[in-house]
């Protein structure tokens, strides 16, 4: 079981770190992941959200899922502040050591921190009281695999290509809430989900994918932006899932957006927007 730490918390035993922002899990993480494993010990990752360009690939409770599946012990959580900001290389170095028994720190060769990114792997290599890993990046199609490429593959709506370099596809997690029930009455009844503030969003339109339920997995539409057809300017998360019957109001969703079908249009009235989604459907029908 995950243990998620605020800043100032520790863990207790020996343990291996991965340094980094890690808004996510993409493949060049998972290399240190793997890296970490040969030493037989419980193994975290430090977390930071917010003050990155474009918005975070996960919110933390996101995050967490993603951790936990990745088989990690624990996450070091902190929220971007002026406090962190400031904060010198050294002194998060004691920061670190100072609640944590570290056997080994793993990170790639492009890892900073600290005020101003003075911090470098030669400083750790220099100053920690453990072994130090430092990995080479990994490359895909010629270019580095970072953040900030599955950023903008995901304003493309490029779903397959961002997929590629995750180790989990991408989603939004939220809790189901009360919609207009329009859905409804189409015959298309859809789970609706705030999306997270700070959050890196993906292009908005209408995808197919897939929805992770309490109740489990089901084929999706995914509606994630605005509704103009009834004037809804205020962009959500709908889906319809199809083959699901049951009440879903309170409950944890995650919704899996994995191929792009068509922009967000309006349409003259209700009966347009049913013959649409009921094409949409069968695309999704289709692709099974």
């Amino acid at each position: 079981m995950l243990k998620a730490l605020a800043r100032g918390e520790g863990f207790v035993g020996r343990c291996v770190l991965l340094l980094g922002g890690f808004d996510g899990i993409h493949v060049g993480h998972a290399e240190l992941i793997a890296a970490a494993g040969k030493y037989g010990l419980p193994v975290g990752v430090t977390s930071i959200s917010g003050g990155k360009t474009g918005g975070d690939l996960f919110t933390f409770a996101e995050r967490e899922y993603l951790y936990e599946r990745a088989g990690l012990s624990f996450s070091y959580e902190m929220p971007f502040s002026e406090s962190l900001k400031n904060t010198t290389a050294e002194a998060f170095l004691d920061e670190l050591f100072s609640l944590f028994s570290v056997e080994a720190l793993i990170c790639g060769e492009d890892f900073r921190f600290g005020k101003d990114a003075a911090g470098t792997p030669e400083l750790l290599k220099r100053v920690a009281p453990c072994a130090v890993e430092v990995l080479s990046l990994r490359s895909c199609g010629g270019e580095k695999v970072s953040s900030s490429r599955i950023k903008i593959l995901l304003s493309e709506g490029s779903m397959s290509e961002a997929n590629a370099l995750l180790t989990v596809p991408y989603f939004i997690q939220g809790t189901v809430e009360h919609g207009r029930r329009v859905g409804r009455t189409l015959g298309f009844p859809t789970v609706n989900l705030t999306l997270p503030t700070a959050k890196r969003l993906v292009r908005e339109g209408v995808y197919g994918g897939y929805a992770e339920t309490p109740c489990g997995r089901f084929p999706a539409i995914l509606n994630i932006g605005a509704r103009p057809t009834f004037g809804v300017n205020e962009k959500k998360a709908e889906a319809y899932l199809d083959g699901f019957s049951g009440d879903l109001y309170g409950k944890t969703v995650r919704l899996f957006p994995t191929e792009f079908y068509r922009p967000v249009i309006g349409f003259s009235d209700a009966d347009g927007l049913k013959a649409q989604l009921e094409t949409d459907i069968g695309r999704l029908r289709a692709a099974r």
